[in-house]
């Protein structure tokens, strides 16, 4: 069972991680400008996700052992890791584990610590969906939008639709297995394991998820880290202020 992914470019090889129910077809409009500076980027879709197989087993071990198999598989070697949310805990591990693999780690909007589970109204929207019944994503919209009322996170959530048929519309995540283990998403990482090569945290101004409680943690995780704030950006930063973002990696990758 190999990762599904979309390689755009030609070079150093950039591997971009995706966030809890996103794909990496998310990052698609950055990839392209990442593959202008001379990265191959390849923006991998995390099991259970996108196109990527389905599996019962959902946890960070396995999620960077995937990561493992993905890049042995096509010999990449000095990679620059870019990981987001769900994805930069699994980049964080990853990086940690095989840092002869690593040669730069980007970690947006997330620390190595323990998040509670916050995602049961999203996850019970789109239980909710029943595709039998609803047959457009105007339809799906209007359903998931008596759990989810913020915009932006529903177009972010209904990208995960696709047509099965010409008739019937389905889901690309696995969600029953996402359901049974959400918890996982929020575990923190083991405390004994450290990354010792250069590492950018990027935080937006407007997201809890990396305070300044959290510094101490990254730092002695990540001796070499440096932790740079997005302005005008909450969780999705690099959606929501993607040109302030873009510099960032752009200034650490180059």
């Amino acid at each position: 069972m190999e990762l599904h992914s979309n390689i755009i470019g030609e070079g150093d090889p950039l591997i971009i991680l995706h966030g809890f129910l996103g794909m990496g077809d998310n990052w698609k409009t950055l990839a392209k400008q990442f593959s202008g500076l001379g990265f191959q980027v390849h923006l991998v879709d995390q099991r259970n996700h996108g196109r990527s197989f389905h599996n019962s087993e959902f946890n960070y071990e396995v999620l960077a052992e995937d990561l493992k198999v993905y890049c042995s598989s096509r010999n990449l070697e000095d990679i620059v890791l870019l990981g987001h949310s769900m994805g930069g805990k699994t980049a964080m591990l990853f990086a940690a584990l095989y840092p002869e693999t690593v040669s730069k780690l980007i970690v947006a909007d997330i620390s190595p610590r323990f998040y509670p589970v916050h995602h049961d109204a999203i996850l019970e929207g789109l239980s909710s969906l029943d595709f039998e019944v609803i047959k457009s994503r105007k339809e799906a919209e209007i359903q998931l939008s008596k759990y989810v009322h913020e915009v932006g996170t529903r177009q972010f959530l209904l990208k995960n639709i696709y047509r099965v048929s010409s008739e019937v519309l389905g889901l690309r995540i696995n969600l029953e297995t996402l359901k049974t283990h959400v918890s996982e998403v929020g575990e923190s990482l083991p405390s004994t394991l450290k990354f010792q090569k250069e590492t950018l945290f990027l935080r937006g101004d407007k997201s809890e998820y990396i305070s300044t409680q959290d510094e101490p943690l990254i730092k002695h995780q990540f001796p070499s880290a440096a932790i740079k704030t997005i302005s005008n950006a909450g969780h999705w930063l690099h959606a929501e202020n993607p040109v302030e973002f873009f510099d960032s990696v752009c200034a650490f990758i180059t």
